[in-house]
């Protein structure tokens, strides 16, 4: 399936469209997000979590995705010490995992080589890649499904699903480390 870069496909179409598996590669510590830049600040400040309209849609949207069978994977490529932003995100991604997402972390010092880009993976057949701005601001997406990107993609996630470590055990560890 092909997009015109005029007429791109929104996320939620492609979890929709996804039939067996989502797997998603985060390679940054840090994000700059705008809908979440209020909730960063309040955790910074020490102030408590207020609900947050972004958070739950995709909370939603994982639910639905999941419900239909579909498994939700996703590695987290992190430096040690956490930035801010990782820390935060440890804090928050409880409920991803609530609502089916398999999370799980690989501390870069340990993953070896990594593309420089985040990606999903969709049914094993076509690439989403999370394009970002200069300053790390969302600036849309590409998506291919040229069977050598999907291969390297593939390659990528099995090697690195083996060194992961499951959310839970992760933020134990880290929490432990505080």
């Amino acid at each position: 399936m092909r997009y015109l870069p005029e007429n791109p496909p929104h996320w939620s179409d492609l979890f929709r469209e996804c039939r067996t598996e989502a797997f998603h590669l985060e390679v940054r510590d840090t994000y700059a997000v705008p809908q979440e830049s209020e909730r960063l600040r309040r955790f910074l400040d020490g102030e408590p979590a207020q609900p947050d309209e972004y958070k739950n849609q995709w909370v939603d949207l994982m639910r639905e995705t999941t419900g239909r069978g579909v498994a939700v994977r996703r590695i987290r490529v992190v430096t040690v010490p956490h930035s801010d932003y990782q820390r935060w995100l440890l804090s928050v991604t409880g409920s991803n995992v609530a609502a089916g997402e398999d999370i799980r972390y690989v501390p870069r010092h340990l993953a070896g080589e990594v593309p420089p880009d985040d990606w999903w993976l969709y049914d094993a057949q076509r690439v989403a890649y999370n394009l970002v701005d200069e300053h790390g601001k969302p600036a849309g997406m590409a998506v291919t499904t040229d069977p050598g990107v999907v291969d390297y993609c593939l390659r990528v996630k099995e090697r690195l699903w083996e060194l992961a470590i499951p959310f839970s055990e992760y933020a134990a560890g880290a929490d432990s480390e505080s």
